[in-house]
């Protein structure tokens, strides 16, 4: 199951990341993909703030991975970007990333083997003046959370940042 979305704006995306960060499973893998520019950063962010953190939310862009204390857990960002191969990716200490609420992955094709699987697959385009972003599950529980963010979608039709399905 996949769905696809314009997001006219950075409104927009800032309501997608409420939405995810809203109907989030216990404990969850995203991987976020696009090109350059496309916001992957920029909806991590968003769904962070949504999720309590209230000090700055760094792209890991040179330190490959942040963490931030959620009021329940843990969320780790990282951003795979300057990786060259996967192996290198054993010094992260990547096993400790077991458990964590939740893992937003940059990159995730430059990880290869050495990453947990995704529960949601996010793609990232620049459209117009927006973005357009693809939601694809990975998993059951990625599955479920799709069904969660359309349902939380439709309850909270209120303004103009509600990112539009497309068909």
């Amino acid at each position: 199951m996949s769905e696809a979305l314009a997001l006219a704006d950075p409104a927009a995306t800032e309501a997608l990341g409420r939405a995810l960060a809203a109907t989030a499973p216990a404990s969850a893998v995203v991987y976020l993909q696009g090109d350059l520019g496309a916001g992957k950063s920029f909806l991590a962010r968003a769904m962070l703030r949504a999720l309590g953190v209230a000090g700055t939310v760094k792209s890991p862009t040179y330190t490959l991975v942040e963490r931030y204390a959620l009021d329940r857990g843990e969320a780790a960002h990282l951003d795979l970007y300057r990786i060259a191969d996967g192996a290198e990716l054993e010094f992260l200490g990547l096993d400790e990333l077991a458990g964590i609420r939740l893992c937003l992955v940059e990159w995730p094709e430059r990880g290869g083997s050495s990453l947990p699987p995704p529960d949601l697959r996010i793609a990232l385009a620049v459209s117009g003046s927006g973005r357009m972003a693809r939601l694809e599950q990975a998993s059951p529980a990625g599955a479920d959370w799709l069904d969660a963010v359309a349902s939380y979608r439709r309850l909270r039709p209120t303004s103009d940042e509600v990112p539009r399905k497309i068909s």
